[in-house]
Formats: C-alpha cells, structure tokens, sequence
C-alpha cells in the first residue's frame, strides 16, 4: 500500500471525520470498504459530487486520513485537488458539503458544480 502514505488530494474537516467515524461504526462498514470521493456527469452544473462507502477498483488511488481508507479514480483528480469535505449539523444545513477551489460555478444544492 504505497499509495497510502501520498498525502491525499482532499482533506476532511474534523466534523467530517468524527462523523464517517460515527457512519463506519453504525453501519459495520467491513474494514475492505473505504469512502469513495469522486465526480461524475450530472447535475444543475455540469457534475456532481460522488460520496460513499465501496470497495476499492482498477484505477484508484489509495489514501488514509485519520484511518479512514479514501478511494478516488486517478482520472478525477483534476476536479478534487484541493477540495475540503466538511460534515454540518446545524438548522440552516445537514450533511456532507464540497468546498471546492477548482470550482468556477457551484449551485445552490452545494454538491454540483463546473470546472
């Protein structure tokens, strides 16, 4: 597991990790599966955000932060380099938010974007 000690192209808030912690525990993610970070076409902005639990494929990078296994296909790190996940637990917003410095347009749900 070279890859998983390049630091990763992304970064998560604390709230982000406390959180995919809390999901990992509850949901008996088995140790095989990792947080799969990507994009895909879609969206009111051209692309979307892809956030969730799957086994590792051909083709991803490897990365751990804070012990959280990260996957993300090579190809779309041109769109994440940089990006900050962070988890908000507030009135105003729930979830996962996408903080994007590669990010020309965003739109109001806050997981699309262009680039």
């Amino acid at each position: 597991m070279e890859s998983a000690t390049i630091s990763a192209p992304v970064s998560l808030t604390q709230g982000a990790i406390n959180e995919l912690k809390k999901l990992i525990d509850q949901q008996e993610i088995s140790p095989d599966f990792g947080l799969r970070v990507g994009v895909e076409g879609g969206g009111c902005s051209g692309m979307s955000y892809i956030l969730g639990f799957d086994q590792k494929k051909d083709g991803d990078s490897e990365y751990s932060i804070e012990g959280i296994r990260i996957f993300m296909n090579k190809a779309h790190g041109l769109y994440l380099a940089g990006m900050e996940i962070d988890f908000k637990n507030g009135l105003d917003a729930r979830g996962f938010t996408f903080n994007n410095p590669n990010a020309t347009s965003t739109c109001g749900c806050g997981s699309s974007f262009s680039a």
